[in-house]
C-alpha cells in the first residue's frame, strides 16, 4: 500500500490525504478549503472548491474524478441539497456519474457545510 500525505491546502495533518492498494486509491475527506485556508460562502462555490481538492488528491495517484468508483458526501443541513446538486452536475456534466451516497450530518467545524470523500480507480495508462 502507498500512501500520499500532500493535502491539497498545504496543511500538515495527522493523517494520508489518500491510499492507494491493488489499483484503487482511497481518498480521505476533502472540504471547500483553499490553499489560504478560505472557505467560499455559496454553496456551488463549496462544491467546485471540494471536487478541485478531491482531484488534486487523486491526481498524484493516477486517478480523477473520471475514475471515481463511489463518492460519500456529507451535508450539513440536506434543505441545501438542490444547490448542491446543481453545482454537482454541471462539473460532472460529460462525464460518468459514479455512485454516490449523501447524507446530513450534525456538524462542521467552521463553515464548511460540506465534505467529500471518494473512492477512485488508478487509471489506465
Amino acid at each position: 500500500m502507498t500512501t500520499l500525505h500532500p493535502h491539497p491546502d498545504g496543511a500538515e495533518r495527522p493523517y494520508a490525504a489518500a491510499a492507494v492498494h491493488q489499483g484503487v486509491i482511497y481518498a480521505c475527506g476533502q472540504l471547500p478549503r483553499a490553499e489560504d485556508g478560505s472557505t467560499p460562502e455559496d454553496m456551488a462555490d463549496k462544491v467546485e472548491l471540494a471536487l478541485d481538492n478531491l482531484q488534486r488528491v487523486l491526481e498524484p495517484a493516477g486517478g480523477g474524478l473520471h475514475s471515481l468508483l463511489k463518492m460519500t458526501v456529507f451535508l450539513a443541513d440536506l434543505d441545501e441539497f438542490d444547490a448542491y446538486n446543481d453545482a454537482y452536475l454541471k462539473r460532472f456534466a460529460g462525464l460518468r456519474l459514479p455512485p454516490r451516497t449523501t447524507v446530513e450530518v450534525a456538524r462542521f467545524r467552521g463553515r464548511t457545510r460540506i465534505e467529500i470523500d471518494a473512492i477512485a480507480a488508478v487509471a489506465d495508462r
